[in-house]
């Protein structure tokens, strides 16, 4: 009787997180409602919990009629927000004279404001837009036959779309940008002294030039080179202290003291990547102690860090959206590192999502 009363709890337990992987999904959906509606930022100008009938009030106006079908719907908001607080979202505090109740910022929805530093507002509906949810519908199909899931669901792959499509340029940009203010904040105050000695930098896949940029403020000592295809740097501002040169680091990286990448490798299979290295050596060569500085994930099988879950998720990220991508273990940088003919290299921790893999080549 006992064996069978704890079998009957394991598969009551087996049922009850299945339901809610199933509709996992749900919270996302209703943290984007929240963010298009604007309701942090609502709330935070207030400066003050307030209720949902001051939510509805600040709704951004539109040009639509006001007849009862596109009014406000008060008990779809009260519902949403009501699991956005079971979720730790927002909070609430109740009136006990009035029962009524005031929704407030939580440390969680601080990260979603739009007008702040640090904003993940970008990166949440880029990821919830149907241009990158779309792809995770092919994603069986692909295990089963190979092939790229965003490819399938979209006849090109990710950066061609980017190309194609300035509608979708945008929303991807907007939400690499809002990453890199974040990490690069991270990088400047757990690796300032990693800059150290560096005479000149070479910023490969940086873009606009926001991550070098940032880095040679705080390390004017330091000649920016920011190094991307000639029509994304065609795009960037002239910040001083920075060059923006094109190219394809596949053939040819300019050369410097030392290369720093931030999240360029894991949108590469290995033999990509053993290539990108192999030219960062190159372009350090001339440095007696050049390195290269790798800002990526590094997976932890049995970690149970801050971030762990979150890398797990974006390495299936890597499969939906890239062409090859992936993230990876320490044993995997490591036997990519050498590969490339980066024998010695140290994991740096910084308060983000990814690490410093710092790559030495001797």
């Amino acid at each position: 009787m006992e064996n069978n009363t704890h079998e009957e709890e394991k598969r009551l337990k087996g049922q009850i997180e299945m339901w809610e992987h199933i509709y996992a999904f749900v919270d996302s959906m209703a943290l984007k409602c929240a963010v298009e509606l604007g309701i942090p930022d609502i709330i935070n100008s207030h400066g003050r919990p307030i209720t949902v009938s001051e939510i509805i009030n600040n709704f951004p106006t539109t040009t639509s009629s006001s007849s009862s079908s596109s009014s406000p719907n008060i008990d779809y908001l009260t519902r949403v927000m009501r699991l956005l607080v079971r979720k730790r979202i927002f909070s609430i505090h109740i009136d006990k004279e009035s029962n009524q109740i005031y929704y407030d910022l939580t440390p969680s929805s601080k990260w979603l404001l739009r007008d702040s530093q640090f904003n993940l507002s970008p990166l949440l509906l880029a990821q919830l837009d149907p241009w990158l949810l779309n792809p995770w519908q092919y994603m069986g199909k692909c295990v089963k036959e190979g092939g790229l899931p965003f490819e399938k669901a979209h006849g090109v792959e990710i950066w061609d779309c980017a190309l194609a499509n300035q509608q979708f340029n945008h929303l991807f940009n907007d939400a690499m940008r809002c990453t890199a203010e974040i990490i690069i904040n991270a990088v400047l105050v757990k690796y300032k002294d990693g800059f150290n000695g560096i005479e000149s930098l070479v910023d490969v896949g940086g873009g606009t030039g926001i991550m070098i940029t940032e880095i040679v403020k705080a390390n004017p000592h330091i000649k920016g080179i920011n190094f991307d295809l000639p029509h994304v740097v065609a795009t960037a501002p002239e910040q001083q202290g920075i060059v923006h040169v094109g190219g394809d680091m596949f053939v040819h990286i300019v050369e410097a003291d030392a290369v720093i990448m931030k999240w360029i490798l894991h949108d590469w299979g290995d033999e990509d990547c053993v290539k990108i290295l192999k030219n960062c050596r190159k372009a350090i060569a001339k440095k007696k102690n050049g390195k290269v500085i790798i800002v990526d994930c590094v997976i932890r099988p049995d970690g149970n860090g801050s971030f762990d879950n979150t890398a797990f998720a974006f390495d299936l990220v890597m499969i939906a959206h890239t062409s090859g991508g992936k993230e990876r273990t320490e044993v995997e940088w490591n036997t990519l590192l050498n590969n490339a003919g980066f024998p010695r290299f140290n994991i740096v921790p910084i308060p983000a999502f990814p690490s410093i893999i710092e790559a030495f080549p001797e």
